[in-house]
């Protein structure tokens, strides 16, 4: 299932305590493949397969994870996880093999995986303080570090399910990890989502039209089956302001969020596309 980022042989997976015996615990310890390349389990249960330069891509801090462990506890974005596990009921196969490319704290992962029985899932981030939190609630998910625009570890073929949530596309690596027939699950936000708090959290403007230009991107290999609009409201704590704008990419930047001047509770809108998407058959 997995592929090595250094030369693309197999990994394969080792759960093994010292002198080889397994762990009581029955972890994954280590990846290797025949060629020698050995990646050990970080001690909180995520691999780092980034290799080489690294990446030049600014990864989520432990400060923005933490915002988004502390919004998204408060059950924000409740709705948007249902709506991703009823599409993925809707669309997905029995017993499907997943993959989350952007998977972030697990949050949604962790939501379809409560209702959706499935055979295996895999979760990529390239914020190994994300995958810290994924590991923690992923268990038997394999969480792993690596660059989206990067080749993907993960085999030709072998994905039934790959979620894709707020993270970037690298079209080409989905159609070749999906199998003939697998459904793409790619949430995107509409342009007045959190309009009411945009202005004075600093949160970056969304383009219009972002459904169409993912459609647009993910043509040559997939076909859109559904695009479904998730619009609900928030009653926000200004805490929860301030988490959620830096949980986001306005959080690699100094935010001047005054928790003191802003009102007990700010109602707040969220709007997000779901689309649905099957890979056609030979192609990628």
């Amino acid at each position: 299932m997995l592929l090595c980022p250094v030369c693309r042989d197999p990994l394969t997976v080792n759960s093994a305590g010292q002198h080889g015996k397994k762990m009581d615990d029955g972890a994954a310890r280590f990846l290797r493949c025949p060629r020698g390349h050995r990646f050990d389990a970080a001690r909180q249960g995520y691999f780092n397969l980034l290799t080489g330069r690294g990446t030049e891509f600014e990864s989520d801090t432990a400060a923005m994870v933490q915002a988004r462990v502390d919004f998204l506890g408060g059950g924000h974005f409740q709705p948007l996880a249902n709506a991703v596990t009823s599409a993925a009921e809707s669309f997905a196969g029995n017993l499907p093999l997943v993959l989350d490319v952007g998977a972030g704290t697990g949050y949604y992962l962790k939501a379809l995986q409560e209702k959706v029985s499935v055979s295996a899932s895999v979760a990529l981030d390239i914020s190994k303080y994300a995958l810290r939190r994924s590991a923690k609630e992923l268990p038997d998910a394999l969480c792993l570090v690596c660059d989206v625009w990067r080749p993907l570890p993960v085999a030709d073929q072998f994905v039934d399910l790959l979620l894709n949530i707020f993270a970037p596309r690298n079209v080409p690596e989905f159609a070749r990890v999906c199998s003939d027939g697998a459904v793409a699950l790619v949430v995107t936000p509409l342009p007045h989502h959190l309009r009411e708090i945009a202005e004075l959290a600093g949160l970056l403007g969304i383009r219009p039209g972002k459904a169409t230009e993912v459609a647009a991107s993910m043509a040559e290999f997939f076909d859109e089956s559904e695009a479904r609009r998730v619009e609900f409201g928030m009653r926000l704590s200004p805490i929860d302001v301030r988490n959620v704008a830096a949980m986001g990419p306005a959080g690699h930047h100094t935010l001047s969020i005054d928790v003191d001047s802003l009102p007990p509770t700010s109602d707040v809108t969220a709007a997000f596309t779901v689309q649905v998407f099957q890979k056609r058959a030979h192609t990628g």
